[in-house]
């Protein structure tokens, strides 16, 4: 029995410190694959964005900044308000993007709930499907 746990919820697309724009997204965590995470963006156009990276890259950054390369994700503060910044690269292009820190944080806990962190490997039935290797 596989799991999804998802959430939707506006991103803000960074463009310049004074100007964002909404970018409709949804988080998504499938119990079959336990490590990764999977963001969607513009998921009501045409064309949606898919990107997929480590659910522990996420889970240290909304305490500190964390990842390099690709996806760098990191706390902090806009207007009053906790958020994390996400920074996306790819041959495409960059992007940085926001996201409300308690909405972020409250989904990542659901997932935690689901597959607690130590025991994602435990989801991925390698040791079920290498028995039934070794019996035939």
């Amino acid at each position: 029995m596989h799991t999804v746990v998802e959430r939707e919820l506006e991103l803000k697309l960074v463009l310049s410190p004074e100007r964002r724009i909404p970018v409709p997204a949804r988080l998504g965590y499938l119990t079959d694959d336990p490590y990764a995470v999977h963001v969607t963006f513009h998921i009501d156009t045409e064309h949606p964005v898919y990107w997929t990276f480590a659910r522990e890259l996420l889970v240290e950054g909304v305490f500190r900044p964390c990842g390099q390369g690709d996806v760098r994700v990191w706390p902090t503060k806009t207007e009053g308000r906790s958020v994390v910044l996400m920074a996306l690269s790819s041959p495409a292009g960059d992007a940085l993007l926001e996201a409300p820190a308690a909405a972020v944080s409250a989904w990542l806990e659901r997932t935690l709930r689901v597959v607690p962190p130590g025991t994602e490997g435990e989801r991925l039935g390698l040791d079920d499907e290498l028995a039934q290797l070794l019996a035939q």
